[in-house]
């Protein structure tokens, strides 16, 4: 089956790319342009006509990929033609009267390129994660993981697990052959520290978790101290009602910004005070829930009463909480004196005063409390929980092998191993009679 579809994205723009990928490309390309055929990999302009009646459709680029040296492993080429609606569907509708050719299913080019070995699924799933990228970090993000590195690291535990296994099949196989003395010592300790290894992975805070979805930060503080104002300030538009009405935020309202390139959860929450209605007390709760969560907390008052509950006192101790006296204009005199030790960030929405020395506060506690430079990253929970079985499966293992339960302790390693190669979607347990013979002269 041929498949081929819109690779731009849709409405009206000044070029549109159509993508064809399949054993009929070749076949659809000769239909369209007539001769000569374009040379592989070199963009030639082209009349495209229409296959039945032989008129000109549009006039374009035609790039021709013969496979297997295509994105998807097949013969490949793309159509860059004029955007309008209109010239698009017809050379679509000219390509479905093709046998064998049909509209591709999302993401399906990217399936197909999986499937054929292109790409493992860590860098399918990255090629998404670029596509839908918002913010200069989820980019720089995406590309490290299209980039393979992250990968090379799950491969390199996997073959070094799939050689621990080789040597403990080997043992239950061949009992009497001779085997280094060591030998077990050297399998525990090579699961020892691929172990230790992935703790470390996964003692990340979540960060490229985090930097996929977004950093949750949380605005909090008593009744009418410019919450809902920061974070229509924060948005560049109009999220919440602003009131002088104490009580106006009653549930969370959240919005996703891109925050100086640092993807963000914005979430603006009801005004912490003694209150009597139901309503807005269930709003409260909302509010410490959010606190409990957030990745940040801003912690806004203003000067003129310095309301302050225990609670929000016992939320600015924190190390990941950034205080904000709104309303400096007025003046800061009527500040009591021990919020002062918490060196807080003295602002005026309504004047925009320091509000840029705010947003640099926020960006620099993400970076430094979050944002890691370690080569590998967990970005999905998938990866995280393969990771989680991963180590328990070894930690069965060393305890089995200690005890020279050598069939019980291979079979948490080949689970151990599938693990690792679901997270870039190799699992070939054939691999393991491959590292066997590799690695052993067995019937010398």
């Amino acid at each position: 089956m041929t498949i081929f579809a819109l690779s731009s994205g849709p409405g009206l723009s000044g070029v549109a790319v159509i993508r064809i990928s399949g054993k009929k490309t070749k076949e659809i390309l000769e239909k369209l342009i007539n001769n000569p055929f374009p040379e592989p990999r070199k963009a030639t302009l082209k009349k495209i006509y229409d296959i039945e009646k032989n008129d000109i459709l549009d006039e374009g680029l035609i790039l021709w990929f013969p496979g297997p040296q295509s994105y998807t492993g097949e013969d490949m080429a793309e159509i860059h033609i004029h955007g309008s609606r209109a010239v698009i569907e017809v050379i679509h509708s000219n390509i479905s009267k093709i046998d064998d050719c049909r509209l591709a299913e999302p993401g399906e080019f990217t399936k197909i390129a999986f499937s054929n070995g292109k790409i493992n699924l860590l860098q399918a799933e990255s090629v998404g994660d670029l596509i839908s990228s918002e913010t200069e970090i989820q980019r720089l993000q995406a590309v490290k993981l299209m980039s393979g590195s992250q990968s090379k690291k799950y491969n390199h535990w996997r073959e070094s697990l799939l050689k621990v296994l080789s040597n403990i099949e080997a043992k239950i196989d061949f009992p009497d052959e001779d085997l280094p003395d060591n030998i077990l010592k050297d399998l525990n300790q090579k699961a020892y520290d691929i172990k230790n290894e992935i703790d470390k992975t996964l003692n990340d805070n979540k960060v490229g978790e985090r930097i996929r979805e977004g950093f949750k930060i949380a605005i909090l503080g008593p009744a009418n101290a410019g919450k809902s104002s920061l974070l229509n300030y924060l948005s560049q538009r109009e999220v919440a009602i602003v009131s002088e009405v104490a009580g106006t935020t009653r549930d969370v309202i959240e919005t996703h910004l891109n925050l100086n390139g640092y993807p963000v959860v914005l979430s603006d929450t009801a005004g912490i005070r003694d209150s009597q209605d139901e309503i807005e007390k269930k709003g409260i709760k909302l509010a410490l829930k959010k606190a409990e969560n957030a990745d940040l907390r801003i912690v806004v008052i203003e000067p003129k009463n310095g309301y302050f509950t225990g609670v929000l006192k016992g939320l600015i101790s924190t190390d990941n909480t950034i205080l904000v006296v709104n309303k400096s204009d007025l003046g800061i005199e009527n500040l009591v004196e021990n919020f002062k030790k918490y060196k807080p960030i003295y602002i005026s929405i309504k004047e925009e005063t320091n509000l840029n020395l705010l947003i640099t506060k926020i960006k620099d506690k993400l970076k430094n409390k979050f944002v890691s430079s370690d080569e590998i990253l967990i970005t999905r929970e998938r990866h995280r929980q393969h990771l989680l079985q991963c180590n328990e499966y070894l930690e069965n293992f060393l305890k089995k092998n200690q005890l020279k339960d050598f069939d019980k302790a291979a079979e948490d390693i080949r689970l151990a191993t599938r693990h690792l190669g679901m997270i870039v979607g190799k699992v070939d347990v054939e691999e393991i009679l491959g590292t066997i013979f590799n690695d052993f002269c067995i019937g010398k």
